[in-house]
């Protein structure tokens, strides 16, 4: 293979900055050429630039979250934190809830919004719900939305989706796209994404039975984070959850929130 020229290391480190604000000094070039050099002779390309030019296009898809897990011990992954979705599957269950309505605030690549979506799959196969359940991903970034949509992942990052809902809700690739996985169409049809900033006022959403609003948080000062949760609990029905990361604590809020365990909470019902 070509070396990695300086101007392409360049680009690499610019895109990864502007997709998911990573930064890599210049004592990071080797580290980059080793991680990226085996998927880019898997792919039968020639140099880097080749590679570059997939990852930077609007068919990345796939590809372009396998780079970034190359390069990132990366914690993103299909049902991220369980408890949360075991704590959503007994509620809906016990609230004998038909037509459910999700919201993946911060959606990014779509892992989690599709993480519910098997879910929600199999409590409808239960005759638990109601075909007509939906789940909404937003996201700030435009790329990011448009591989959500794609529904193309690294195999890893499925490591936590038991065999049986591999078989029944996924696609394995073969040959240049071994080691992707993409999402079924009869499982991405009630899952739907848009762009959406939440320190903006948010209209015409929801209401929702159920909210993700996790690890995303981290990134807002603490007054950007009480609007930001307040905006997006005033779309939560009452007597719905809410869920933010585990790690991220209880935030302020003037929404009356029951905590229920670590990151989720229960909107309370207006009196």
């Amino acid at each position: 293979m070509t070396p990695l020229r300086d101007t392409t290391f360049r680009k690499i480190v610019n895109l990864m900055h502007e997709i998911c604000g990573l930064s890599f000094p210049d004592s990071k070039k080797p580290l980059i050429a080793s991680r990226l050099a085996p998927r880019i002779q898997r792919l039968g390309m020639e140099d880097y630039d080749e590679y570059v030019s997939l990852i930077d296009s609007p068919q990345a898809g796939g590809e372009l979250q396998m780079a970034i897990d190359l390069l990132t011990t990366n914690e993103t992954y299909f049902f991220r934190e369980q408890p949360h979705f075991d704590l959503m599957e007994r509620d809906l269950i016990e609230r004998k809830l038909r037509n459910v309505s999700v919201w993946s605030a911060a959606s990014s690549f779509g892992d989690e919004a599709y993480s519910i979506a098997m879910l929600l799959g199999d409590l409808q196969r239960k005759g638990t719900i109601d075909p007509h359940w939906s789940i909404l991903g937003t996201d700030i970034s435009d790329r990011v939305l448009r591989a959500a949509t794609q529904a193309v992942f690294p195999e890893d990052r499925m490591r936590e989706v038991s065999d049986e809902r591999l078989k029944r809700y996924c696609l394995k690739g073969e040959g240049e796209s071994e080691g992707l996985v993409q999402i079924k169409p009869t499982l991405r049809e009630n899952v739907h994404f848009g762009r959406l900033n939440l320190t903006e006022p948010i209209e015409d959403l929801g209401p929702f039975d159920v909210v993700f609003l996790r690890n995303v948080l981290i990134y807002f000062d603490g007054p950007t984070k009480v609007e930001v949760v307040e905006r997006v609990t005033s779309r939560l029905k009452p007597g719905g959850l809410f869920f933010i990361g585990t790690a991220e604590g209880r935030v302020k809020t003037k929404t009356r929130l029951t905590p229920l365990g670590p990151g989720a909470f229960r909107k309370e019902a207006d009196e």
